[in-house]
């Protein structure tokens, strides 16, 4: 039997939007299709400025005909008053339902006795308390939940033991190159095919238009990213938000970082030239799986 470790994220919440235009209305803002999303299929997508510049990226998965978001939960009034915004006359209902569901997600533990079987990124399926979907962006982040918190808690509850699991969970996150909001993604700053969203499953680029469409397809077509979203590993400690240097120069920043582990925004030509360091500190970038740069 595949033993699985619950990882709760209390940094997300929830928003379900409602109404006899839903679909259309997130049709024309959103970079992924939601005709893709249904009871058995989940999406990851992002909402953009008309500039092309990330706002706000979420998960959306159907639960009893109506659509749920998995979002950053400290970014939740702003998404509503973009949504909102854009709603006009719409017959859409948006409604933050942070307190009534809490997220989290199922990792596979080292603990397993057998490999089980492989699951497609964004297979979703309805459970007796919510919902749960395999990460759509890499089935290796694991399968997310969505559940009821006024259900019975079977899962662990021991605080060390939850902290070991985050770390679990924050370390292969990084080691696998995925961006986080707030940390790799920042808000009005942060271009989404820098980040790896085509490749992530999280643009579509057939669907149509969408807030920030025109800049996103031009640097698609055109091969205009420059820059890149890499895992690294770093040889020291160093911090958060620090320069890295190919020589003397500025090659890019650093991102996340967790046990000599990290995400930087980084330069490809220089990459491609290596010798790159932070405050003395040798720093190796990696290609993620998933790219195809």
């Amino acid at each position: 039997m595949k033993i699985k470790v619950h990882v709760p994220l209390a940094e997300r919440g929830v928003i379900a939007i409602s109404g006899e235009v839903t679909r259309e209305f997130l049709q024309g803002l959103i970079t992924n299709d939601i005709k893709r999303v249904s009871p058995s299929c989940a999406i990851y997508a992002a909402l953009l400025t008309p500039q092309g510049k990330f706002l706000h990226d979420f998960f959306i998965v159907e639960h009893k005909d109506r659509l749920l978001l998995d979002c950053k939960l400290d970014r939740i009034p702003d998404l509503i008053k973009r949504l909102t915004m854009y709603r006009l006359r719409s017959k859409v209902d948006i409604v933050d339902e942070s307190g009534k569901w809490e997220v989290g997600v199922m990792l596979a533990s080292d603990e397993a006795d057998e490999p089980g079987e492989p699951q497609l990124a964004g297979t979703a399926k309805t459970r007796f308390d919510g919902v749960s979907y395999i990460d759509p962006r890499h089935a290796g982040m694991g399968e997310r939940t969505i559940r009821l918190i006024d259900e019975d808690d079977t899962f662990p509850t021991d605080t060390v033991q939850l902290e070991n699991n985050r770390m679990v969970y924050d370390v292969l996150r990084i080691s696998l190159g995925i961006p986080d909001t707030g940390k790799d993604l920042i808000a009005d700053k942060s271009m989404p095919l820098e980040s790896g969203f085509d490749e992530l499953l999280g643009v579509d680029f057939e669907k149509g238009c969408y807030v920030g469409q025109e800049v996103t397809a031009r640097m698609k077509h055109r091969n205009l990213v420059k820059k890149r979203l890499f895992p690294v590993s770093i040889d020291g400690d160093i911090a958060s938000g620090t320069t890295i240097k190919c020589g003397d120069v500025d090659a890019g920043e650093l991102r996340s970082a967790i046990n000599g582990r990290g995400i930087a925004l980084l330069r490809l030509d220089l990459v491609a030239k290596g010798s790159l360091s932070a405050e003395g500190v040798a720093i190796t970038a990696e290609k993620p799986d998933w790219a195809n740069f």
